[in-house]
């Protein structure tokens, strides 16, 4: 079994993280080592796995403290999956408003208008855009 764990540094390589980091995510308890190799921290190799879930979960702007209790959660926790369930409508909201900009990006990488950012079609992307982080009448 010994020859399937992986070190620290290997871990670090495969992942992209500092050893640093894999040591924090350790202390967290997001992570856990299988044992120590002479001074080297060991870990099974599923802790790639791990890491990819903490790295997307990162990017997507969860904190630390809500990777830590998602990596805990049991079904009946209801208030964590209402909590999930509200930044995930969250991100939806993001990736449209991404996929707009990225959509005027290209626009306006192609355009012909001058100057560029008066462009009708590009500054509608915007107006859409805007349209949706600000309030509704009556609010």
């Amino acid at each position: 079994m010994a020859e399937s764990l992986l070190d620290i540094a290997e871990v670090a390589e495969r992942s992209g993280l500092a050893p640093s980091a894999l040591r924090f995510y350790e202390n967290r308890g997001l992570i856990a080592s299988a044992g120590r190799n002479g001074l080297r921290r060991t870990y099974r190799p599923e802790v790639l796995d791990r890491l990819a879930l903490i790295a997307c979960a990162r990017g997507a702007g969860f904190t630390i403290a809500e990777i830590a209790r998602f990596l805990l959660a049991t079904p009946d926790d209801t208030k964590l999956r209402a909590h999930m369930a509200e930044k995930a409508r969250a991100l939806e909201e993001d990736i449209a408003r991404l996929t707009r900009m990225r959509d005027g990006l290209r626009h306006a990488s192609t355009c012909m208008h001058e100057p560029l950012v008066e462009c009708p079609d590009f500054k509608h992307s915007f107006r859409r855009s805007a349209a949706l982080t600000e309030p509704s009448p009556g609010r």
